[in-house]
């Protein structure tokens, strides 16, 4: 039975079939040829793994980090970002991971992070000096603090996959996110000191910060109404997001007045595509999960790995690799749904907080979004920069050390993930 699900699910992976699609027909395939289960329970699994009211977050907050993109509000991000740390070495490269910081606080998506962010910042920092493989290298990596600052589209997955709570998933990547993003500017700091890229030619002036916080007040005020919201217990996450989008249309039709009637359709219509590619990919990882469930799968591998060592740190490192490298075929989403259930139980039976696990899983993943050959940030970095995918990867090496760096402190400090929660 397994080996028709996984030889299935390669192979039609290997051709280049959507993953929900491949995971739908891999399913069919193990319940026709290996069991007496009627294929309707496909379908009926499918239903169930969608019905769930967490994941109506999902386009919800999609829709959010479009409603910013086309609004105005990344702009305006930009342009504080520029007065905070714009004048320092290297400054162009720390304003675009303080302002992807600032995005991922309202859109909970990576991707979304890389295009609407590396659409204004790559070009400037070309006009600078600074390599533009090298530009989009860091925008790339700074799209996947998206993932891991609240909220965070893989912590709903997540949450709804193993029924871990989403507001303490929130809570919990609050301090790892931040540590990504000071991790990634002094790494950047690094290397424009060594070839020389300066920041914006500006001094600070307070005057400027001033002027550029009341422009981009009502910006900022979108995570703290929604964040603060959370944490207070006012509302669900799922709540959350729905106000978030309510929120964000409002700041850019009406107080910013970029988004007009074609801006709208096509937020409506870019959320529409991804959206319903995720829940067809929820839908059938759910089915899938149920055959992994019904030959006690997640058991098995559970009892290999801690017979292999019942050492911690070892088992955690084992768990680590694995997860980069599946995140370099697979995407985040899928690798949730599959992989979460399975492995929860090895790292549970460890004394290893479910919430913890949850933001070392997702920044196992979101590393995946910079790794080649999979790298969903980088076919959108090379695209909205365009340039060969090859070029951007050069420069990607030293972003992906540096963000695994605080993977492993994650990983072995609890506090850093549990602090807040």
């Amino acid at each position: 039975m397994l080996v028709i699900l996984f030889i299935a699910l390669i192979v039609l992976s290997a051709i280049s079939l959507p993953i929900g699609i491949s995971m739908g027909i891999a399913t069919m395939l193990c319940l026709i040829f290996a069991t007496n289960i009627d294929p309707i329970m496909i379908a009926q699994c499918a239903f169930t793994g969608m019905d769930s009211f967490p994941l109506m977050a999902i386009p919800f907050f999609m829709l959010a980090g479009n409603f910013m993109r086309y609004g105005g509000i990344s702009k305006r991000l930009l342009n504080l970002a520029d007065n905070i740390v714009g004048f320092f070495t290297g400054g162009l490269g720390a304003i675009t991971t303080v302002t992807a910081m600032f995005f991922a606080a309202i859109s909970g998506s990576g991707p979304a992070t890389v295009s609407s962010i590396g659409a204004f910042m790559i070009p400037e920092m070309e006009a600078k000096g600074y390599d533009k493989g090298y530009a989009t290298a860091l925008s790339c990596a700074a799209g996947t603090i998206g993932v891991i600052i609240p909220p965070s589209i893989p912590f709903v997955i997540y949450g709804v996959a193993t029924g871990t709570s989403i507001s303490d998933l929130f809570k919990a990547g609050i301090l790892p996110g931040i540590l990504m993003g000071i991790a990634i500017i002094i790494y950047n700091y690094i290397r424009a000191k060594k070839y020389g890229w300066k920041g914006n030619g500006r001094r600070f002036q307070w005057k400027a910060l001033g002027k550029s916080f009341i422009d981009s007040f009502w910006a900022i005020l979108s995570p703290v109404i929604i964040l603060g919201g959370i944490y207070s217990g006012k509302f669900t996450p799922t709540e959350s997001a729905a106000i978030s989008c309510v929120y964000t249309f409002i700041i850019g039709t009406f107080v910013y007045k970029e988004i007009r009637w074609k801006e709208f359709m096509d937020c409506m219509k870019d959320t529409a595509i991804i959206a319903g590619a995720t829940s067809f990919i929820v839908g059938m990882s759910t089915s899938f999960s149920y055959v992994l469930t019904l030959e006690e799968v997640p058991a098995t591998v559970s009892t290999f790995i801690l017979g292999l060592t019942d050492n911690k740190i070892l088992v955690l490192l084992i768990i680590n690799i694995f997860l980069l490298i599946v995140g370099c075929f697979m995407d985040n989403i899928s690798s949730c749904t599959i992989l979460a259930p399975i492995l929860l139980p090895i790292v549970v039976a460890l004394d290893v907080s479910p919430v913890q696990f949850g933001i070392v899983m997702t920044m196992n993943l979101a590393i995946g979004f910079i790794t080649p050959p999979y790298g969903a940030n980088l076919f959108i970095g090379s695209s909205v920069a365009r340039l060969p995918f090859e070029k951007v990867v050069k420069w990607i090496w030293g972003f992906i050390a540096t963000i695994i760096v605080v993977l492993m402190l994650t990983t072995y400090i609890p506090q850093i993930s549990l602090l807040l929660v």
